[in-house]
């Protein structure tokens, strides 16, 4: 196993989670490189943290890659550890790791983690981030095979969040809302591709529907292709379209939910 951790969290950064974390993995495998993805997920979003991670992990090195997103921790909920794409997920069966997952591969196999022996004692039943997570992610960059955490988890058992889809009609595109960033921009699961389907190009006026509400949109390469105050559609790093403030925040403005309906067409006539 390549010696690499990353972790994500709605820890924050106020307070010594994120250190404890590191400490306990420091201690198990002091030569394991540790990548911080995020520790700033609204707390308990597991949609926002399932987004964030699946569009880092292309980017991030083969290693072991721990989500802690986790309003279920103390109850029923299992840990786990999935292995995919030559990685292992480990955190709580929510579906916070489903779509990071998907984006390697797909899951190949899947075990509770249930070996306390890997564990940090005593376990607190509210930061398996730190005493469940931290450890065995150390102990897997030392050696130890995930079959050996627990009981095999079939994979159809597996908790998966509803991946957000786009749907092509004729004249338009429907999608949702994926997520919204710290600046307000609102990520769409409309694909720019999608939208080069049908014939939308760099520079057109896209029209835009959400619920009764119908708004038409320069489509611009960046959200500084507009005035400061002006709303924009863009691509961003994703590939994914964006409506965006230039210098103001688009969530905000039009309230844009995750998961909220979006319908664009290349004109704003229905």
């Amino acid at each position: 196993m390549t010696s690499v951790i990353t972790l994500l969290t709605d820890y924050g950064l106020e307070d010594g989670y994120v250190a404890a974390c590191h400490g306990v993995i420091a201690g198990i495998a002091p030569e394991a490189r540790v990548i911080d993805v995020c520790h700033l997920i609204p707390s308990g979003d597991v949609r926002r943290g399932a987004a964030i991670l699946s569009q880092t992990i292309p980017y991030l090195p083969k290693g072991v890659h721990i989500g802690a997103v986790d309003p279920g921790a103390g109850g029923a909920r299992r840990a786990v550890a999935v292995e995919a794409g030559g990685r292992v997920f480990i955190g709580p069966d929510n579906g916070l790791l489903s779509w990071a997952m998907h984006a390697s591969g797909g899951a190949e196999a899947a075990y509770e983690i249930s070996n306390a022996d890997y564990f940090l004692h005593p376990v607190s039943p509210t930061f398996h981030g730190r005493d469940v997570f931290s450890p065995v992610a150390g102990r897997l960059c030392g050696g130890l095979k995930p079959a050996e955490l627990g009981p095999e988890v079939p994979l159809s058992r597996l908790v998966s969040l509803p991946e957000p889809t786009s749907k092509l009609r004729q004249g338009s595109v429907e999608g949702e809302v994926v997520s919204v960033d710290r600046y307000g921009n609102t990520q769409l699961s409309i694909a720019a591709g999608d939208l080069a389907a049908l014939g939308v190009r760099i520079g057109d006026t896209l029209g835009v529907w959400l619920g009764r509400r119908q708004l038409a949109l320069p489509y611009r390469e960046t959200f500084a292709a507009v005035p400061p105050g002006e709303l924009v559609a863009f691509a961003d790093s994703a590939g994914l379209i964006a409506i965006a403030v230039n210098s103001g925040d688009a969530a905000q403005r039009l309230g844009l939910p995750p998961g909220a309906h979006v319908r664009l067409s290349p004109s704003p006539s229905p």
